[in-house]
């Protein structure tokens, strides 16, 4: 029985049963923690690194999301998490109604066959010894997909969905023989050929050149709404953020600080480190290049020994004295859907 069969026999007995398998998000993630522990030689524990600390949020089926911060804000630790290549500490993440921390054996097998993941760098996320035709049945092999006809029937659609055309031409190629653009192209193919229901991309376009940026996001939001997918988008590139997500979840020091629709939130920053965020990211104008913009002095605090109350206080150019470096601060809704976690909103 292929998987398309299986998915439809599901479907089948869930509307024999009356019953739907789940009405909420597809995805939630409750006060998730993700804590690495710190050991000495000979001297055992040394602490806590605290990369992701209370995270919640929930997407929905085919929703888009963008996480959003600079290296160290403990978003590709909160990625991985979801992809269950980390263990939460505390909290926990729901997809389709099922708590991933129960997975075990075939329903653990289940839920990796409806994640796919784009990795930043597509050179190092693709076997240099495979072939295109082997790196895309691979996953189709381990998932029992046996009939050979249909894998390969499979691997031509989703390379056509990708436009790598003719599909013939680039089979026999290994990845060492395609550009960077075409090699981000059979990445996002493998994470596409089990009809994924959620995506992750950790920074697609990072690693591409800027004339190659842009038909990749445009090809993920293709896939996007042709498949219905929720997609998940992890980048520190606010620039890119407008033209693909719905809502951004800034993030700072393991924490998210901000959050709202996407155009509101970067036309009006609430956050003063979301405004910082904004004005590190690079202007096309070339009339602008000469201008240098303000940003917050110093370095992300540690997450081993994060600092009292508001954990962006000690760069803040706003911070209250004796509220922001004492208290944790709340969330607050100085707009409509658009949140924030700064005692500049009490």
């Amino acid at each position: 029985m292929t998987i398309e069969e299986k998915n439809l026999q599901k479907e089948l007995l869930v509307a024999d049963d009356g019953k739907n398998v789940n009405n909420g998000p597809l995805l939630s993630v409750q006060d998730l923690r993700v804590w690495f522990e710190l050991r000495r030689f000979g001297f055992g524990h040394a602490g806590y690194v605290r990369a992701v600390d209370g995270v919640s949020f929930d997407l929905d089926n085919g929703g888009s999301i963008a996480i959003v911060g600079e290296s160290g804000c403990g978003k590709t630790s909160l990625m991985k998490t979801i992809l269950l290549l980390n263990k939460p500490t505390g909290g926990k993440v729901v997809f389709d109604g099922k708590d991933l921390s129960e997975l075990r054996g075939k329903s653990l097998q289940e839920y990796r066959s409806e994640v796919g993941f784009v990795q930043q760098d597509p050179y190092g996320a693709l076997p240099p010894f495979m072939s295109v035709q082997r790196i895309l049945e691979e996953p189709l092999i381990i998932n029992y997909v046996k009939d050979k006809a249909e894998r390969l029937e499979r691997i031509h659609k989703v390379l056509e969905e990708v436009k790598m055309t003719p599909v013939e031409e680039f089979l026999p190629k290994f990845p060492h023989q395609l550009s960077g653009g075409q090699q981000q192209r059979i990445v996002i193919a493998r994470a596409m050929i089990l009809n994924p229901k959620l995506l992750v991309a950790d920074e697609p376009v990072s690693m591409l050149d800027a004339s190659v940026r842009v038909e990749i996001l445009k090809l993920l939001k293709g896939l996007q709404e042709r498949h219905n997918l929720a997609v998940i988008y992890v980048t520190h590139d606010l620039s890119t953020v407008r033209y693909f997500s719905e809502r951004i979840f800034v993030m700072y020091a393991g924490q998210v600080i901000e959050k709202g629709k996407v155009d509101r939130l970067v036309d009006n920053p609430l956050h003063p480190y979301t405004y910082a965020l904004l004005q590190g990211t690079s202007d096309p104008d070339a009339r602008n290049a000469s201008i240098m913009k303000e940003v917050p002095p110093g370095e992300p605090p540690s997450l081993v020994k994060p600092p009292a109350g508001c954990r962006f206080h000690p760069r803040c150019p706003k911070i209250i004295k004796g509220v922001c470096d004492i208290k944790d601060p709340p969330e607050f809704e100085p707009e409509p859907n658009h949140l924030t976690y700064c005692w500049l909103y009490e």
